[in-house]
């Protein structure tokens, strides 16, 4: 709020994309999962659909369990556009925008997005690991890091130390430009 207020950028930064990370059955405790891969897969909200984020197989949404038939399937965790979603609740003034695989499939998105947030055409930048390195952005003075964690997991022996780099990368993107005080103005 208080960024917001004196307006400057903030940066969310989740490497996570996607509306939930996996859907869940609350009977038996069945998730959805890729039929090809075996991960769960994740829900998207724009396309309404679950996709897998190792080889992009595609579902419908379940309404019932695939398992048991239960009809108590439900979503958990959070992507990049769960998070745009609660922002846009609890900041509904603020002019946020995504920057994830998802929104940059577009031509010369990358670039518009870029160019969209470093004019100050937004005030919350939200992003996967696009976000995290080489960016300079003067008016940027938070960063905030949701489920910083989510990399430990990785079945991956560098796992610790990837999350470090990537934590420790976008974190530095805030405080980058000196910023002038109210008082020396």
């Amino acid at each position: 709020r208080e960024s917001l207020a004196r307006r400057e950028q903030i940066i969310l930064f989740l490497n996570r994309r996607g509306h939930a990370t996996y859907v869940f059955c609350r009977d038996c405790g069945k998730s959805t999962e890729c039929g090809s891969c075996g991960i769960p897969l994740t829900y998207h909200s724009g396309p309404q659909q679950m996709i897998c984020h190792h080889c992009n197989a595609r579902r419908r949404v379940p309404r019932r369990c695939e398992k048991c038939r239960g009809s108590r399937v439900r979503f958990f965790g959070v992507g990049t556009e769960g998070v745009e979603d609660e922002v846009r609740r609890i900041f509904p003034d603020a002019r946020t925008i995504r920057w994830d695989w998802d929104s940059t499939r577009a031509r010369g998105s990358h670039y518009r997005i870029l160019r969209k947030f470093s004019t100050g055409d937004a005030d919350i930048l939200i992003g996967t690991q696009m976000i995290a390195k080489g960016l300079d952005l003067p008016l940027v003075t938070l960063v905030g890091i949701v489920s910083a964690d989510v990399g430990l997991n990785l079945p991956d022996y560098r796992a610790a130390e990837r999350t470090f780099q990537i934590l420790t990368q976008v974190s530095g993107r805030a405080g980058r430009q000196p910023r002038m005080s109210e008082r020396d103005a």
